[in-house]
């Protein structure tokens, strides 16, 4: 059974940009006691992990708020890879403190936390699950008024401070899902370079990898035209649309810097230039994919993170075992993209080269083949683990692996190829080995 596409006519016409402000500069985090002052800010929820707490980018977001007299509460309960219980944790703290403005410290993890706290404040009366994408949740639109946020991430990897996607394992499902809607994306982000001089060097090869796919991946997509249905009303067109003229340029010149900086960022720490252009990439690719989508990679993904077994990465600080998200990520992108890439061969071709392929002699329909051996080449370089037999996964578990994809059709249907449950377990089994 191939998946019904939508008729043509019922496809979608228009598509739309939506980004948080971003302010970029080193130690340009000084700034934030004023930015809160300026919005007449009264009472501030301040979230942030554990790890974090004790660390510089912290600091200086305290000492800001200290300057400038604003009276903070800190949450510092954010679990890296969230669930739907860490974020209700949040949530409760985020409704009894009846905050006016929210400042989030962090990663990923610790963005979309603040982003599903600031909702659900905003909207007491809602259940959980209102918000949640369908089909496991019932993907309402957000109609209520939330309060500005403010995002310093720490990663390079997310982009989280440019979208309005928050990501969680619902646990019950053993599945990732999220809330997406242009509502919940920051007020600001502030693209501090000077923050990712304290992430270790697994963090910032496995964030990195986000970015990469991030930018692989909308590019790629299903162009927005071809998405359907054509929404009835705006309001309930999708924050992922498929790849767009304006997410292009994006997700292309995040795959350039990434080409540039990624290996240099990861082997030598105090490499400022690398480190601060992937900070930036990670933004640049967050516009891309915030407003484009992502497809295949980020869908298989979210299984590979909520089954996870007993896989503990090098130097993350955690209680549990967990598969960091970028690199859950990149260890199906060989497979994905030698997948994907009969439709529109010469954007996968394009991609190979930005990651320094030499396409002169290639034929277009091995564009596949030729991305797919440069990604594999490029995560041989980076001692990236030997695919899913290398986490943790065996072929036993390829059909609980299809399961988990199955509901991700938010980002699956903007694949520009459709899939069959046969194909995602034959993407699966190509991906249990990489080199």
């Amino acid at each position: 059974l191939v998946p019904e596409r939508p008729t043509p006519g019922n496809t979608d016409y228009a598509f739309e940009m939506a980004i948080s402000n971003i302010r970029y500069g080193e130690g340009v985090t000084k700034e934030i006691g004023m930015d809160l002052q300026n919005l007449g800010a009264r009472r501030v929820c301040l979230m942030t992990d554990k790890n974090l707490s004790k660390l510089p980018p912290v600091n200086a977001v305290l000492n800001s708020l200290a300057k400038y007299g604003i009276n903070f509460q800190i949450y510092d309960n954010v679990r890296v890879e969230p669930t739907d219980q860490s974020f209700l944790d949040a949530i409760q703290f985020a409704k009894k403190g009846e905050f006016d403005a929210y400042v989030a410290v962090g990663g990923g993890s610790v963005i979309d936390t603040c982003k599903a706290a600031n909702l659900y404040a905003a909207s007491p009366s809602s259940e959980f699950l209102d918000y949640v994408n369908a089909p496991i949740g019932k993907g309402k639109p957000v109609t209520v008024p939330l309060k500005p946020l403010i995002a310093v991430p720490t990663t390079s990897g997310t982009g989280s401070e440019t979208t309005g996607v928050a990501i969680f394992d619902f646990k019950e499902l053993k599945v990732k899902t999220g809330i997406a809607s242009r509502a919940i994306k920051p007020t600001l982000g502030i693209i501090d370079p000077l923050h990712t001089l304290s992430m270790p060097e697994r963090i910032v090869a496995n964030s990195g990898f986000d970015v990469l796919c991030h930018a692989l991946e909308s590019y790629t997509a299903l162009p927005y035209n071809q998405r359907g249905p054509c929404p009835s009303n705006p309001i309930h067109r999708p924050a992922y649309q498929g790849s767009n003229p304006v997410s292009d340029v994006w997700a292309l010149h995040a795959l350039r810097i990434v080409a540039k900086y990624l290996k240099r960022a990861i082997r030598s720490p105090e490499d400022r230039e690398a480190r601060a252009n992937m900070h930036l990439a990670s933004a640049f690719a967050g516009i891309g994919f915030g407003n484009a989508g992502v497809h295949l990679c980020h869908g298989m993904s979210y299984p590979i993170s909520g089954l996870v077994k007993t896989y503990k990465p090098k130097d993350y600080n955690v209680d549990h075992s967990l598969v960091p998200h970028g690199l859950s990520v990149v260890l199906t992108s060989p497979a994905v993209f030698a997948f994907t890439a009969q439709i529109h061969p010469e954007r996968h071709l394009e991609a190979a080269e930005i990651l320094g392929a030499d396409i002169r002699t290639a034929r277009i329909k091995d564009a596949g083949l030729i991305l797919a051996d440069t990604l594999r080449k490029f995560l041989f370089d980076l001692n990236v683990d030997d695919g899913l037999a290398a986490i943790g996964y065996s072929k036993a578990d390829i059909p609980a692996l299809v399961k988990g994809t199955l509901p991700q059709e938010r980002v699956t249907k903007l694949s520009p190829r459709p899939q069959t449950e046969e194909d995602l377990s034959a993407l699966f089994e190509a991906s249990m080995k990489l080199y």
